[in-house]
């Protein structure tokens, strides 16, 4: 009896060292991440202040001519502002309503065996490396667009919104086809019950209740079509153009980091600095674009969840 007792507390001894363990090594975990992010941000923004005292703040966001690395050296940010958020508005022009469409497919129309086949190559769409989709975009879609639009240039804007709404679609069919799974059978039985359709309750009554959830895929897509870097390097060139043409070369902040980091630019250089700058400028945005989302989300909070 008492070697029992004893057995027994030392399962219990040992359930608390073991649940002790767990706590203090997923704490761990936290913390790293939570020291990486500090290191990031520490890093950039002390090689941007060192940027900040030879380039003026007013020339940074004051002008719209972007030449760092020839004399004289301009550093207006807009050209490169300007490339980012036009091939993001394209990019998301094309992931954002396809995605939602295949979203709403999969969860409300799709037989289970087409779900079965889709889900899968959704996910294999959505794990092919950035370069491979570049090179699609150099050696497919910018031909194509040529021979509909003889005035595209061999790298161009419109080419690359093309392959990143590609990238980002199965981002957002995922999302939106788990938020809508996510909405009770009963919301949409009681569409049925007041004579509605199939269509008008996947638009009218599971699409409402499941916003909060769609609301944040689509934030979460512009922000990973904001930060690309290879696709758009190689499909919209490296011309630092303030335009709103998408047939034309133009470059983003990404691409920028890109074209310098991989030169022979001097450590140390304004112009190794610039890229720094640069980088803190894309942090700001996106964290801009998740505060956004959790705004909407918040605001768009279904009663069902």
């Amino acid at each position: 009896m008492n070697q029992g007792v004893f057995l027994n507390i030392s399962r219990v001894k040992i359930a608390h060292i073991e649940e002790a363990f767990v706590k203090k090594a997923l704490f761990l975990c936290a913390a790293l991440s939570v020291i990486v992010t500090i290191g990031i941000i520490t890093v950039l923004l002390g090689e941007t202040i060192d940027f900040f005292r030879v380039v003026s703040l007013g020339e940074f966001f004051g002008t719209a001519t972007w030449a760092p690395m020839f004399e004289p050296r301009q550093f207006g940010i807009w050209p490169l502002v300007g490339g980012t958020f036009l091939i993001t508005f394209g990019a998301g022009l094309i992931g954002i309503p396809g995605g939602l469409g295949v979203g709403m497919f999969l969860n409300e129309f799709a037989p289970a065996s087409v779900r079965a086949i889709i889900k899968p190559l959704l996910e294999i769409l959505a794990g092919i490396p950035t370069v491979v989709y570049g090179y699609f975009a150099v050696t497919v879609i910018t031909p194509a667009l040529q021979q509909l639009l003889p005035d595209t240039e061999i790298f161009n804007a419109a080419s690359a919104a093309v392959v990143v709404g590609i990238m980002v679609l199965p981002m957002v069919a995922s999302l939106c086809d788990d938020a809508l799974r996510a909405v009770p059978r009963s919301v949409k039985e009681a569409g049925y019950a007041l004579g509605a359709t199939k269509c008008e309750v996947a638009i009218q009554v599971t699409l409402p209740a499941a916003l909060s959830g769609v609301i944040a895929s689509f934030i979460l897509a512009l922000s990973r079509a904001f930060g690309e870097t290879m696709a758009v390097t190689l499909a919209a060139g490296s011309t630092p153009r303030l335009t709103l043409n998408p047939l034309q070369s133009v470059q983003t902040l990404t691409s920028y980091i890109v074209q310098v980091s991989t030169g022979d630019t001097p450590q140390g250089s304004i112009e190794y600095k610039s890229i720094f700058a640069v980088g803190m400028l894309l942090l700001v945005v996106t964290l801009l674009f998740n505060m956004l989302a959790y705004v909407l989300v918040k605001r768009f909070r279904s009663v069902y969840e």
